[in-house]
């Protein structure tokens, strides 16, 4: 009896360990699907659109003047404590990793904040991730148009004792379009400048 009970506990803790083994498989899957920004559910033609900002140099530029290169695209604000900083920095490192490959690519930051994030102020913050970085900043009409486009949610957060020590909610995703301007796919939060990269060049391998 003894024997037997100790065979029923050792099936029960292969089975276990083999349903554990399973799940887990199922939710890094999944995990790296989302870090990967497989968006299958979201139409290439709703995301991206013509747009009138001005640069952190006080340029004034469309999307026109982008094209024929990639665009790694991220909405975010200077004042940002965690996220913006994080993802801009990996998206610095991608640039990093492709090297001289990557000048078909351009990184844009979009601020969601123009009250605050004026040229001079986007200026300060692009240089401290990546010279290729172009910040861009523009009216609040302007800024709502391209966040629509892109399908960017941000909004101002409520109830701050000092009104321009503010937070902003906002999306968190970088969007990567063709060189025409077309939408190839999004990164979500917590991919790694490697995804960003074989992404990239994966739809060059395609002649995106």
């Amino acid at each position: 009896m003894k024997r037997e009970r100790l065979v029923r506990m050792a099936l029960a803790c292969l089975v276990g360990l083999i349903m554990a083994a399973v799940i887990a498989w199922m939710t890094i899957r999944h995990d790296q699907r989302q870090a990967a920004g497989v968006a299958t559910n979201v139409a290439p033609a709703s995301i991206g659109g013509p747009f009138t900002l001005t640069t952190h140099d006080g340029r004034v530029v469309t999307d026109k003047d982008f094209v024929g290169k990639y665009k790694l695209v991220f909405f975010g604000y200077t004042f940002c404590p965690d996220i913006c900083p994080t993802e801009l920095q990996t998206i610095a490192q991608a640039m990093d990793l492709m090297g001289d490959s990557g000048a078909d690519v351009q990184p844009l930051f979009i601020t969601i904040d123009p009250e605050r994030d004026t040229p001079p102020v986007l200026a300060d913050y692009v240089k401290l991730f990546h010279p290729s970085i172009i910040g861009l900043t523009g009216t609040a009409e302007q800024i709502a148009a391209v966040a629509k486009a892109y399908r960017v949610y941000y909004a101002r957060s409520q109830g701050e004792p000092d009104p321009t020590q503010y937070l902003m909610d906002h999306s968190t995703f970088a969007y990567l379009l063709a060189p025409d301007g077309s939408f190839v796919t999004v990164f979500a939060k917590g991919s790694t400048p490697e995804q960003m990269v074989e992404a990239i060049n994966a739809y060059r391998s395609r002649g995106r």
